[in-house]
């Protein structure tokens, strides 16, 4: 977009404002250079707040996709995509150049990484010792330190699950780690001593351990897009329950998965209508008994009530290795078990392989829309915000 300053330096600053709110972030970045006024503007939390906040359409969403591909043995090269769609159409264009992401090369990251968010704009890419933090729109991003907290000696670590979100009462962002100690009995079993919860805060650079957690977790699964953040809780699927935990109160509780859910394989959790859904699907590998391979998908219509599941939509017979995300309400896109990228439209039950591959499992995909918030840089000593 081409605007004159000496028009610009005219108008009402309100003026200004609305038309900033519609001009793309690429382009506000420009602006930033154009005056000191305008860099001010732009960096302010008024200005970013109103921009994260803006009305918005399904028209203004942009995909983030992470896959990997295999260069050698327990070598392996991860990489960001950005992508749009092209109209209605259920295709998708790249709008910027992929990335090649630092830190995630082993199979264990490929497979067991979680990509989360986005949340107030930002979206981490997390496994057991790695978390980035970045933002698709500036791209920009921060990796975080590793948790300074060592095993007892004599003990094991064992990560169960990993979540990031947003603190609205210290206005902050929070990761949240649950792990447990393990010990071997004097028979050679394995036997868990502890879980332990720990916390990363952004804004002030540190980690500590939670001291009220006095409750036995569930079986927690770690499987590819089983957790996300919603209503200012994260959720992670457990054995018949999704374990939640509050970021504000640090509290955890349960919500009670659907009972036709319980005895069903494997689960996903993605946001359908604005609401909480679960997808079940119940086998990974294709069955002769066409029960076997249903797909349902349920939405949790009053958040929190466990009552008021309703089952959204049956698939049957979709070659999906992991549901990944839904995009416009009606398109769930997931990975086949070829390692190609799939759209499934809900509405007309039509099914499309896209030119886009990666190693099987390796792939997760969020929705975002454009936004300028600013990674929290810590203190001083912090590890410092790179552009990609």
């Amino acid at each position: 977009m081409k605007m004159p300053h000496g028009i610009m330096k005219k108008l009402p600053e309100d003026v200004i404002l609305c038309i900033f709110l519609r001009i793309p972030v690429k382009s506000l970045m420009r602006f930033k250079c154009v005056s000191k006024n305008y860099y001010t503007l732009l960096q302010s939390t008024t200005f970013i707040n109103l921009h994260l906040n803006r009305t918005t359409t399904v028209k203004d969403e942009f995909i983030l996709l992470k896959r990997s591909f295999k260069e050698d043995i327990n070598q392996y090269k991860t990489i960001f995509s950005f992508l749009s769609g092209d109209g209605d159409h259920d295709y998708l264009n790249p709008i910027f150049s992929d990335f090649d992401v630092p830190n995630m090369t082993d199979t264990q990251s490929i497979i067991f990484d979680q990509l989360v968010g986005p949340c107030h704009g930002l979206i981490a890419l997390m496994d057991d010792f790695t978390t980035i933090i970045f933002n698709p729109s500036t791209r920009i991003f921060r990796l975080l330190p590793p948790s300074p907290f060592d095993r007892p000696k004599g003990y094991h670590r064992s990560i169960k699950c990993l979540g990031f979100g947003f603190d609205s009462v210290v206005n902050d962002y929070k990761v949240v780690r649950i792990s447990e100690f393990l010990k071997d009995d004097c028979y050679g079993y394995v036997q868990v001593e502890e879980e332990n919860v720990e916390i990363y805060e952004l804004g002030i650079d540190c980690w500590r351990e939670l001291d009220h957690v006095n409750q036995q977790f569930p079986t927690i699964f770690w499987v590819p897009c089983s957790q996300i953040f919603y209503m200012g809780t994260f959720h992670w699927i457990a054995q018949r329950v999704i374990l939640c935990f509050n970021m504000s109160t640090e509290i955890f509780h349960h919500i009670r998965m659907p009972d036709p859910c319980h005895n069903i394989r494997n689960h996903s959790l993605v946001i359908l209508n604005e609401s909480l859904t679960l997808i079940c699907y119940r086998s990974v590998t294709p069955t002769s008994d066409p029960i076997e391979d249903l797909i349902e998908i349920w939405i949790l219509k009053d958040y929190d009530v466990s009552e008021s599941w309703v089952k959204k939509y049956t698939i049957r017979s979709l070659p999906i290795k992991i549901p990944l995300a839904i995009w416009k309400d009606n398109l769930l896109l997931f990975q086949n078990r070829s390692g190609y990228l799939m759209v499934y439209d809900l509405r007309t039950d039509n099914v499309k392989e896209l030119n886009i591959h990666g190693c099987p499992e390796s792939m997760r995909v969020t929705v975002y829309k454009e936004n300028l918030t600013i990674i929290p840089s810590g203190s001083e000593s912090s590890t410092p915000v790179h552009k990609f």
